[in-house]
């Protein structure tokens, strides 16, 4: 691959599209450190980084990681690192800092299962981290979830983009499955504008005022005006970037919600579903924060069951259920971890809750 791999087809893995993904869209910074299943980025961006003169750093850790990422994208920098789920967990007071900083932090997450070490196999388990956020305070991540090798590449580039509109933490989580498989992938020109920062960059102060990036708060009345403040920006993101797909809805009776790579096989259902005389549809939701809510809610008021299928023990569900508010009820199908359930058996299950 090259730097400007635009406009044409290659056949390559979702690893190395997120990777390429980001060189197109000018990652001036990348550290990280190697984990199972999304190494292949770091081993990527070892040579392409340091052959176009960019910044590369194999960091002693996950900590250490993080922390140059938000050193670097405290100067205003396209920077990013990656990591899979139980190192994710070590970045969790950084993110919440980052948060707290304001900062333009990309987070490729490739999921793996757990808890704990776990094992290497695929996972949607880590969709509490991304989505609730394991560090400490009233904090939110924007969190995108590519379904194909096309969409590692397509939100990889959107990652950077949000990231520096929203001057905050942008997570791509992706998955082990997308992170090894191979598919055909158009790598488009970076289709977003540049942000300004140089209103709030720390690139020193020669003839202007100093400034100053921190998130300590001594005083809890300056706190409470921040959080407001930060939360009148999510609600500008809820508002302006909320992004999912529908297929099958008009007329549906069921409603399956899925995200990632599940969502394959659930499509897959839906058409058998459909062949068997079961009005079934899909949505699935593209930006797991912001959760398409409201969408869900305008669904429920005319479907008569609404089935999430995940790759873990029933996370998302907590959402669609808060989002339809009881207004139909909301079952799961699952798998703990590993490939997803086949759409045979998505629709065997389908007919035994209906």
């Amino acid at each position: 691959m090259t730097q400007c791999l635009t406009n044409k087809k290659v056949l390559t893995k979702g690893n190395y599209a997120i990777a390429q993904a980001a060189i197109n869209a000018g990652c001036e910074c990348y550290f990280g450190y190697p984990i199972t299943p999304q190494s292949e980025i770091g081993e990527f961006m070892s040579g392409k980084m340091q052959e176009l003169k960019r910044a590369y750093v194999s960091a002693e850790s996950e900590l250490a990681a993080i922390n140059m990422v938000i050193g670097a994208c405290s100067t205003g920098a396209k920077a990013m690192t990656s990591s899979s789920s139980c190192a994710v967990a070590l970045m969790q007071e950084g993110l919440s800092y980052a948060t707290a900083d304001q900062l333009p932090v990309v987070l490729i997450s490739v999921m793996r299962g757990g808890p704990g070490l776990g094992n290497i196999y695929p996972s949607q388990g880590d969709y509490f981290q991304a989505t609730k956020g394991g560090g400490n305070g009233d904090y939110k991540l924007i969190v995108l979830a590519p379904s194909t090798v096309q969409e590692c590449a397509d939100l990889t580039y959107k990652a950077f983009y949000l990231a520096h509109k929203y001057r905050n933490p942008t997570v791509l989580l992706a998955d082990g499955l997308l992170g090894q498989m191979m598919e055909p992938v158009e790598f488009k020109e970076y289709p977003y504008s540049e942000i300004d920062n140089s209103n709030w960059a720390l690139t020193g102060a020669k003839n202007r005022d100093g400034r100053v990036i921190r998130s300590y708060a001594p005083l809890a009345e300056n706190q409470c005006v921040f959080l407001e403040q930060l939360y009148q920006k999510y609600k500008l993101i809820e508002e302006n970037e909320t992004e999912w797909e529908e297929i099958g809805t008009d007329d549906a009776d069921v409603i399956l919600v899925s995200f990632g790579s599940t969502s394959r096989n659930v499509k897959t259902a839906v058409k058998m579903c459909r062949e068997k005389g079961i009005k079934t549809g899909i949505l699935r939701p593209i930006t797991l924060y912001p959760f398409p809510a409201k969408r869900l809610n305008e669904l429920a008021e005319k479907v008569k069951k609404i089935i999430t299928v995940e790759v873990n023990m029933g996370q998302m569900i907590n959402d669609v259920k808060l989002a339809v508010n009881g207004k139909v009820p909301v079952e799961l199908i699952h798998k703990p971890v590993g490939a997803p359930p086949a759409p045979e058996e998505i629709l065997a299950k389908i007919e035994e809750l209906i």
